[in-house]
């Protein structure tokens, strides 16, 4: 009897706790965007400023622009939707400014593509944005196959990435062939970290020595001292200064008034003499003592040339 009445009391606790549960708050489902169509021009952002023939091609991948979103039926999105004529204009703001000193004398390709919302990169657990940014880096391996399959490939052609497009170009150097290999001038990786462990996986991986070796990876992480390095983003084990395209100590000055330098045991660069304000800090992730946000704009110049460099030092060694 004593068994019965414990069987008895048990079911009840089960009925009331599942009548709680039902009247508890819905179980959002997670909706994922529908794959970009990379057959479709609206999926891109191209312009072609070569008219002589004379230059490279670059192929951009934009950094992180949306936050989680929820759709009018309640599911939460962790992802850019491509289709969405807003998100994709967020994106082209940070493409257009880019494209005004990469693309001058190059054809310019940026693909939209379902990038990973920031919650993703809040977490700082190396898990998660794993996880969540399988997707998107699907979606750029795919845009990047399209790219190669429609460009003259006689020409030398770089890639660059920012932030969460940095982790891209790692991607993109791990998925690309020999073949498309042999054609690439460099690799940028702005604002992202490149490991020992990714130069063990791929030998495409090289670390920049100079202004004009070819075939290579540069990298650049900015910070205002050595201890606000985000190991999530700047954990980088190589680092080249991009005012003077030198690995070791040496400094660099910029815009007259602004020193960089890298720091050879933290793989950063330390900058003096100016300060990020125009940077807003997000949480304790970026811009709090790094400059994350600057790293395609302070150095636009630098980068503009020696994209340009590499190009031509790739056509001479043909």
């Amino acid at each position: 009897m004593k068994h019965v009445h414990f069987s008895l009391w048990a079911g009840a606790v089960l009925l009331l706790a599942a009548s709680f549960a039902c009247k508890g708050p819905k179980v959002r489902a997670e909706f994922i965007p529908q794959a970009p169509d990379y057959a479709d021009a609206a999926m891109w952002y191209h312009v072609d400023a070569d008219s002589l023939g004379t230059g490279g091609d670059v192929f951009y991948v934009v950094s992180t622009w949306e936050k989680d979103w929820m759709t009018p039926d309640s599911a939460l999105s962790h992802y850019a939707d491509v289709w969405d004529a807003g998100q994709r204009e967020h994106m082209a703001t940070e493409i257009r400014k880019v494209a005004a000193y990469m693309a001058p004398g190059n054809r310019f390709w940026a693909p939209y593509y379902r990038h990973t919302t920031i919650e993703a990169w809040d977490t700082q657990n190396e898990d998660t944005i794993y996880r969540r940014t399988r997707l998107s880096m699907e979606d750029v391996c795919k845009a990047f196959d399209h790219f190669l399959a429609a460009r003259d490939t006689t020409r030398p052609f770089v890639i660059a990435g920012f932030s969460q497009g940095g982790l891209a170009m790692v991607e993109l150097l791990k998925h690309m062939d020999d073949r498309a290999y042999s054609h690439l001038a460099a690799a940028y990786v702005l604002g992202y970290k490149v490991t020992v462990a990714d130069m063990a996986a791929c030998s495409h991986i090289r670390p920049a020595q100079g202004e004009e070796d070819t075939g290579v990876t540069i990298c650049y992480n900015t910070v205002k001292d050595v201890k606000y390095a985000k190991s999530i983003i700047a954990g980088s084990d190589i680092c080249i200064n991009p005012v003077n395209w030198r690995t070791d100590a040496e400094p660099a000055v910029l815009h007259d008034t602004i020193t960089v330098t890298v720091s050879p045991e933290h793989h950063v660069l330390v900058v003096t003499g100016y300060s990020g304000s125009e940077y807003p800090p997000h949480k304790d992730l970026i811009n709090v003592g790094d400059i994350h946000s600057c790293e395609p704009w302070l150095y636009s110049e630098c980068l503009r040339q020696n994209i340009g460099k590499r190009i031509q030092a790739w056509k001479k060694g043909r």
